[in-house]
């Protein structure tokens, strides 16, 4: 039987391990240590990267349309808004969806009834909070839009659906 200091597999093998080792124990010390803009922000998958690209952009289109943003995910146990903007005098729920072809009916389709059934509960749980913040408490005009970002096409839909009463 060969000694294990001298089968190239186990050497590697067991580089591999204390490399783990080591970056285990430095995310324990500091969980965004060595994350692409740590000082800024957690580290994001590139998924999560993509679609923060795609919220700036909706952000952007939402902004030169004279939309004015007042906050951008809010999260909670019922779901998250993407982005809560203040549209004339509507306060306005926005919800972006990418996608890179339409071959599965594309973003504005992906917003199915389930989705919209926890976009209503999270704008619900928010709606108190917000009415205070930004309007004296009293409550506004409520939508829910969807910002479909299909490849390089963008599409704002106002008015997608109702919350339930």
């Amino acid at each position: 039987m060969l000694d294990d200091t001298s089968d190239p597999f186990m050497l590697a093998r067991a580089a591999q391990r204390r490399a783990i080792r080591r970056r285990r124990r430095a995310a324990r010390k500091n969980p965004f240590a060595g994350a692409p803009g740590a000082d800024e922000t957690p580290y994001l998958s590139p998924t999560q990267r993509q679609g923060r690209r795609a919220e700036d952009r909706a952000r952007r289109h939402l902004e030169a349309a004279g939309a004015q943003v007042l906050q951008h995910n809010l999260r909670c146990q019922a779901g998250e808004i993407d982005l809560v903007c203040l549209d004339g005098g509507v306060l306005v729920f926005v919800e972006v969806r990418h996608r890179h072809s339409p071959r599965f009916g594309g973003a504005a389709a992906s917003v199915d009834h389930a989705k919209q059934q926890r976009l209503a509960r999270a704008a619900a749980w928010f709606l108190p909070q917000l009415a205070r913040r930004y309007f004296a408490g009293r409550t506004p005009p409520c939508r829910f839009d969807v910002i479909a970002i299909d490849g390089a096409e963008l599409a704002w839909l106002r008015g997608v659906f109702q919350a339930p009463p």
